[in-house]
């Protein structure tokens, strides 16, 4: 199980609170999914109040407060103080969007507001590319766990660059990472735990599904599935055929 700033997580999927159809839809896709963490945005709990609240703390699962929907490091900074006290936690998933079409993360302002978080004794959990030079300036400034987007928000896209993620995995092994956004279905969540990656986290694939339930929990499948791939340590790919079958033995026909 993953293990994200020296507390261990019971479930590599991480499944946000926004978009359900209802409350009570919303509590049953969390339990379909065993999921380990439950994101929150805290301007979603500013418009639903106390009852939005409690109905988290009955999920128990630890709670991962983001930023979403902030532009700028002063904006980001503010929510996450507010995030603090409210939720009682120094975990925070911190955004800071800088393409209004994509969400793609302004990288710039992200490590600095992680750089003032982090001092400031934040655990934060940065949405951020794949970008291997952006993703050391975010470990220097104290972040611990890396989380870069498989593709834009609520796109349902998948891993659209396998190649990068792939080396993000390579470069650090001992980095906690997370794939962040763009999963649509299963198979998606799949792929990125045969890549290695500790967890995936995600939202509106299982949020806006004809039925969030069945989706909950086959993207628990899915993640499952893959990381039991990864550990066993699936064949390479080859350019040729290999035959399953040996040629010894086989008989000599005159």
């Amino acid at each position: 199980m993953p293990v994200f700033y020296g507390k261990e997580i019971t479930s590599p999927l991480m499944l946000g609170t926004a978009q359900y159809p209802s409350p009570a839809i919303l509590a049953e896709a969390f339990r379909a999914s065993h999921a380990g963490i439950a994101t929150v945005s805290l301007r979603r709990e500013g418009g639903e109040g106390a009852a939005f609240h409690q109905l988290i703390r009955e999920l128990n699962v630890a709670v991962l407060p983001n930023t979403a929907g902030c532009h700028g490091v002063k904006e980001a900074v503010t929510t996450a103080h507010m995030a603090r006290e409210f939720f009682d936690t120094p975990w925070i998933k911190l955004e800071v969007i800088g393409d209004h079409d994509t969400l793609q993360p302004d990288v710039v302002a992200l490590i600095e507001a992680a750089r003032i978080l982090c001092s400031e004794g934040f655990e934060v959990f940065p949405y951020c590319t794949e970008d291997l030079s952006i993703c050391e300036r975010l470990l220097d400034a104290g972040c611990k766990v890396l989380m870069p987007w498989g593709a834009p928000i609520g796109s349902g896209r998948g891993l659209n660059n396998i190649y990068g993620l792939k080396t993000l995995r390579a470069h650090y092994p001992d980095v906690p990472l997370v794939v962040d956004a763009g999963i649509g279905l299963p198979s998606h969540a799949a792929q990125a735990m045969e890549l290695g990656y500790d967890a995936v986290l995600l939202n509106t694939a299982v949020a806006k599904a004809g039925d969030p339930v069945a989706m909950a929990r086959a993207m628990a499948l899915a993640i499952e599935a893959g990381a039991l791939a990864r550990a066993a340590d699936p064949i390479e790919a080859r350019d040729m055929a290999s035959p399953s079958t040996p040629l010894m033995g086989m008989a000599v026909l005159a």
